[in-house]
C-alpha cells in the first residue's frame, strides 16, 4: 500500500519530512518497473491499480512542492 494513502481521520496530521519523500520516490520506482514489466508482457490492462497508486504518488508529491517555499526562485530574485 501506498505511503500516501493516509485515512481520512489521520490527513493533515502527517509530518512531511525528507524521509517519506525519499519513501514515495522509491515506491514510485518500483510502481514504474512493475508497470513497465506488464506492459512488456502484454498485460497492460492488469496494471491499471499500479498506475492509479503511482497517479496519486505523483499528485501528492506536486502539492507538497507547490505548497513549499521555493528557493530557486528566492535565488533568482
Amino acid at each position: 500500500m501506498s505511503v500516501a494513502f493516509v485515512p481520512d481521520w489521520m490527513r493533515g496530521k502527517a509530518e512531511v519530512n525528507q524521509e517519506t519523500i525519499q519513501q514515495l520516490l522509491e515506491e514510485n520506482d518500483q510502481l514504474i518497473r512493475c508497470i513497465m514489466e506488464y506492459q512488456n508482457k502484454g498485460r497492460a490492462n492488469q496494471c491499471v491499480q499500479y498506475q492509479h497508486v503511482l497517479h496519486r504518488n505523483l499528485i501528492y508529491l506536486a502539492t507538497i512542492a507547490d505548497a513549499s517555499p521555493s528557493s530557486t526562485s528566492n535565488a533568482m530574485e
